[in-house]
């Protein structure tokens, strides 16, 4: 499986990118900046020098030309400001789909975040309602699109080791779960087409993931 992944550096992308390459899988990382590209090829992954902020349709859909599928795990990070959720967090996961489909790369994830569902409340700090917005407006866009896509909502992201379970399902309790579990679940999403169309929560819990994700393909 061929898989291209946007924010190819970020924390969980580096940890998918380990995951698949040590299935034998072929994971492509689109970086920003160059002098990213040796720790992507130190974690089994293909860097390419794409910025999404600034890149054009066609230039994207060169680079998932002959995938199998297309993972958004970018983010404009912390320090970013409210405009850069918009053109990260909402505008780049909207170009990628995009040129996934002028690729003709049906199968897309895009890894959300929970508490997007609801419109920020009153006092919210300007920049994670920006934030959460900008997430919201990338699932909205996504799913009405004719991709097999997934949604993946992690609850609070933690550096700890990996645990191998999780509650996953379309509304759990709120919680935290580790990068390395949140990569784990990605890579059985990407072998579970099933799970299109569906948009999933994502804590630590106490169910193994290949139990998780059976369930929610099974219901």
């Amino acid at each position: 499986m061929r898989v291209v992944i946007a924010g190819g550096h970020g924390k969980i992308a580096r940890l998918l990118e380990r995951d698949l390459a040590g299935r034998g899988d072929v994971a492509v990382g689109l970086i920003r900046n160059p002098g990213h590209a040796a720790a992507l090829t130190a974690a089994g992954a293909h860097p390419v020098v794409c910025d999404l902020e600034h890149a054009d349709l066609d230039a994207v859909a060169a680079h998932l030309a002959g995938a199998d599928a297309a993972v958004f795990a970018a983010g404009a990070g912390p320090g970013s400001g409210a405009a850069r959720k918009d053109t990260v967090d909402r505008a780049a996961a909207v170009l990628l789909a995009d040129a996934a489909q002028a690729a003709g790369v049906r199968r897309y994830l895009l890894v959300s975040s929970m508490g997007v569902e609801q419109p920020p409340a009153p006092g919210t700090d300007e920049v994670w309602a920006a934030y959460l917005r900008a997430k919201k407006a990338a699932e909205d866009d996504i799913t009405a699109r004719d991709l097999d896509a997934t949604v993946l909502r992690p609850g609070r992201l933690t550096d700890d080791e990996p645990t191998g379970r999780i509650t996953l399902a379309r509304h759990v309790p709120r919680g935290a779960v580790t990068r390395a579990d949140v990569a784990r679940v990605l890579v059985g999403l990407l072998a579970a087409p099933a799970t299109a169309g569906l948009t999933l929560e994502l804590v630590n819990g106490d169910t193994p993931i290949a139990d998780a994700l059976g369930a929610v393909t099974s219901a």
